[in-house]
């Protein structure tokens, strides 16, 4: 199975080594910019990363003298020392950082974490220092800085990134680094990142004519060229041709739909911000479909069914549009407009099971036949907290179908890990992950309930 499933990242010396990165680099970027705010630094996967507000853009020559500075502050071998503080302490600390007093305002309240991510309880206030440097963060953290390697560690590139994700906040400026334990593991990860490039499918499809974007049509809304149409009228056909022998009948349904679909099927209010603005014509909303789900309900009950009918399984290869944040837009791995090769199985309870591990199980074939070996399986969850807000308000709803897929999961020897919140806003599903080859991770495919 997946590398994905050893041990926990946020548990390895590597983990804190990066987490202790980015406070070192923060320390030698307010030394660069007198003045600057900092709001957050974490580590993430390959390095780690620190959100700046700074009086002028971030050059390379920037950069080289911040990671030079970087690599004397390591040498000072200065200890991080861990102090939990109140609120009022931690506001007097950082009265001149607004993103700080941001942070601690939610600390204070409870229910997320010094980055702003949610938490199930609520955390105390710490702050961790190192040589002159003070940053709010329970870490974990190296013993010293001298147990981070000088020589393997290095400044990527730079990239602007609104506060909180939030484009309507200020944008900030990210700096991303890497950390290695020595200079050999970091000179692989470069060698990686350079023959990876070269396997980049923005590239790629560039090159060999496949795909291409053009403003006047619009970010994230790709336009496939006759390569990239041949290569799509095979695809479909191999997914007509699994599909069918799975019992799967095909359906069609329009692009746009009125606003009223979307209000029975509960996608608004709660999918709203990812849908694109309606068009009103003769005082009737109407959308562009996010997806096919609500539709595929309605052939379902364009006639009665008896559980004689059942399981029925449809199936469509439809255009689908979600207004993706620009920032997110990533060739033809986050876009605007795609084609979702989508089904809904409508079955029994009694049935679930074999469904659902049916389904899983034909995405094992699909992997067999084109040569993916490395992926995972995701159980995403919802949490309570946001039943009535980000989740359908039906807690016991929630319990048994968890139940089921866990239950199916676990019967059928297949391998997962499990996510709270991160579910659809109707139910439980199963996010199948893979790397593409420059190691950025996504979804697949899912399964939902």
């Amino acid at each position: 199975m997946s590398s994905f499933q050893q041990e926990r990242y946020q548990d390895t010396l590597l983990y804190r080594i990066r987490h202790s990165s980015a406070h070192i680099m923060a320390e030698a970027v307010i030394e660069h910019f007198p003045g600057a705010k900092f709001a957050i630094g974490p580590a993430i996967e390959d390095g780690f990363y620190y959100d700046f507000d700074l009086p002028r853009p971030v050059t390379q020559e920037d950069l080289t003298a911040i990671e030079q500075r970087m690599r004397e502050i390591i040498k000072g071998k200065y200890p991080f020392l861990k102090r939990v503080l109140s609120a009022e302490e931690a506001r007097q600390l950082f009265q001149d950082q607004p993103y700080k007093l941001e942070l601690i305002e939610g600390l204070e309240k409870g229910g997320t974490d010094e980055y702003g991510n949610p938490l199930d309880e609520k955390p105390e206030i710490s702050i961790y220092q190192s040589d002159t440097f003070v940053d709010l963060c329970r870490g974990p953290h190296v013993e010293d800085t001298g147990q981070i390697n000088p020589n393997a560690v290095k400044l990527m590139n730079i990239s602007g990134a609104y506060w909180r994700g939030d484009e309507h906040n200020a944008q900030l400026q990210r700096i991303y680094g890497t950390a290695w334990y020595t200079p050999k593991d970091l000179e692989e990860h470069l060698a990686r990142l350079e023959e990876a490039k070269k396997r980049d499918h923005r590239k790629l499809g560039k090159e060999l004519e496949i795909f291409t974007f053009d403003e006047e049509v619009g970010q994230g809304l790709p336009l496939w060229l006759p390569r990239g149409g041949a290569m799509i009228e095979e695809i479909e056909k191999l997914a007509k041709e699994m599909e069918f022998k799975h019992g799967y009948v095909r359906v069609r349904t329009p692009h746009i739909t009125k606003e009223d679909l979307f209000l029975r099927s509960g996608h608004l209010p709660y999918y709203a911000e990812s849908m694109y603005p309606p068009m009103e014509i003769e005082g009737v909303k109407y959308y562009v479909k996010p997806m096919n789900c609500p539709m595929h309900h309605k052939i379902f009950s364009a006639k009665p069914h008896s559980y004689r009918d059942l399981p029925l399984r449809l199936a469509e290869y439809g255009t689908c549009y979600r207004y993706e944040k620009s920032g997110e837009l990533f060739g033809l791995m986050r876009v605007r407009s795609m084609q979702m090769n989508d089904s809904h199985i409508y079955c029994t309870e009694s049935q679930f099971e074999d469904e659902f591990t049916g389904v899983i199980n034909l995405y094992l074939e699909y992997f067999k036949l084109l040569g993916i070996e490395e992926y995972i399986m995701r159980l995403s969850t919802h949490h309570p907290r946001g039943l009535g807000k980000k989740y359908v308000n039906n807690p016991e709803m929630w319990k048994k179908t968890e139940d089921m897929v866990r239950s199916a999961m676990i019967k059928h020897s297949i391998p997962f890990i499990e996510i709270s919140d991160e579910a659809a806003f109707y139910g439980p599903k199963i996010d199948v992950q893979v790397k593409s080859a420059i190691g950025r991770e996504f979804s697949l495919a899912t399964n939902q309930v």
